[in-house]
């Protein structure tokens, strides 16, 4: 990766470079992981089949970054700094996962916040960009002060800052210094507003990679911290779980009445999210294993609907769903994959939502029973904004605004492939990413 920034600032030309991230992909699939201990140990680094599974995710979206972000290489939009930060922000997300160390882990959660900042402010689309930028920063900086004073407190007493020698230990209010920052990442309903602005304002591979990364950070956080916060979470995480299954009940209603795909893209994340974030706070096994599924499921799916609203709105130049309908009619070629995508995302088989949902279901009803009737509404709704995502943008008369069109050529094609056929075919091996606790 050293190397491939040298290159960039050298002069490797664009598909060069996204071949390499293509490669370097596939190397790392083949040194899968099959054991759930910390494996290839050194310089404090390590990783576990839950770590391997987020690296994984990460390298991938990266590589599909670059194969969406084609216009900008094409537009000549500054596209070797382009993929300069892209290849930093690998680095950082990659850094995140691999070490077990606490604060470094705290580090460079921050250093990634820098290259997806510069993604949205340099290469957006409208004005307000600044200010989703602003939202992005200010709302993860705000809580993460107070999570590195958490830290430091943590070393006082461990003496040392490593994951693996935690044990139960830690109040209410190191609870909340030390999961607020991942409640915002993740993000909970009433800290979520960041995410559907950043989104809308973000260019295509700003959206990837909030949708496929970096909400998954959150998550990851949480899996490891939890261990310290067994005692006064049984008491807390109530609280947070009532909040995240009602907000994203609330937020699948939103859903419903958006004009904008990417608005409801991102809605739907939260919506999603929120139940993973239920099922890790539950802290039984299911919940875990659940939401790990449910994230990785996740990072594919809602990255590939992001390319598809992208699809559109460099044809059309809009995002209102309402502009874009009847799409069939032009390009039905695509429907197919709307379809696919849209299916995924409402957790229909052979998806990996749908595993990753059938455990966070089990999980939060045997944690409570009382939790049944929102869990269904949540997955019906779900159902709800989803088709009426594909039914409006795919049928009924196409806009008079639409004057010439272009076709979907093969590296479209390829994009949404790649992001569909992870998504679905490891199901049929997936008890290697569900059993890792």
């Amino acid at each position: 990766m050293l190397f491939l920034i040298l290159g960039v600032m050298l002069g490797l030309d664009y598909w060069v470079v996204s071949l390499i991230l293509g490669i370097l992909s596939m190397i790392f699939i083949l040194k899968f992981n099959f054991s759930v201990l910390m494996t290839g140990l050194s310089y404090g680094c390590s990783y576990d089949l839950m770590s391997y599974t987020f690296m994984l995710l990460s390298v991938w979206i990266i590589f599909l970054m670059a194969l969406a972000s084609y216009e900008v290489y094409k537009m000549g939009v500054y596209w070797r700094y382009f993929m300069f930060t892209l290849v930093i922000l690998f680095l950082s997300l990659y850094l995140v996962f691999f070490t077990l160390n606490l604060f470094v882990f705290y580090l460079f959660f921050e250093v990634s916040l820098i290259p997806t900042l510069l993604l949205i402010v340099g290469w957006g689309n409208q004005p307000e960009r600044l200010q989703a930028g602003f939202y992005l920063l200010f709302y993860t900086l705000l809580v993460s002060l107070p999570m590195m004073a958490g830290i430091f407190y943590i070393y006082l007493n461990f003496g040392t800052l490593v994951f693996t020698l935690f044990s139960d230990f830690g109040g209410c209010f190191l609870y909340m210094c030390i999961n607020a920052v991942f409640f915002v990442k993740i993000p909970m309903y009433f800290i979520h507003l960041w995410l559907p602005k950043a989104h809308v304002e973000a260019p295509i591979s700003g959206s990837m990679v909030l949708a496929g990364v970096m909400l998954k950070l959150g998550g990851y956080g949480l899996l490891r911290m939890l261990k310290l916060f067994v005692s006064i979470g049984i008491k807390l995480n109530l609280f947070v779980i009532v909040i995240s299954l009602l907000g994203g009940l609330f937020i699948s209603l939103v859903c419903i009445r958006q004009s904008d795909m990417k608005m409801l893209i991102a809605y739907s994340s939260v919506a999603h999210m929120g139940m993973a974030l239920s099922g890790i706070l539950t802290m039984n096994v299911l919940g875990f294993y659940g939401s790990l599924v449910l994230m990785l499921a996740h990072g594919l799916c809602s990255s590939g609907l992001f390319c598809l609203a992208n699809m559109s709105y460099e044809r059309t130049h809009s995002r209102s769903i309402y502009l874009n309908k009847g799409m069939l009619n032009l390009i039905p070629s695509i429907s197919l994959w709307w379809f696919l995508l849209c299916s995924s995302n409402m957790a229909a088989p052979p998806s990996m939502n749908l595993l990753g949902e059938i455990l966070l279901i089990s999980s939060l009803v045997a944690y409570s029973g009382l939790l049944k009737s929102v869990l269904f509404l949540l997955a019906v709704l779900s159902a709800v904004y989803s088709l009426y995502l594909f039914s409006f943008t795919q049928h009924g008369q196409f806009s008079a605004g639409i004057l010439s069109f272009s076709s979907i050529n093969l590296r479209e094609f390829l994009l949404l492939f790649l992001h569909w056929v992870p998504l679905n075919l490891l199901l049929i091996k997936a008890e290697l990413i569900s059993l890792w606790v």
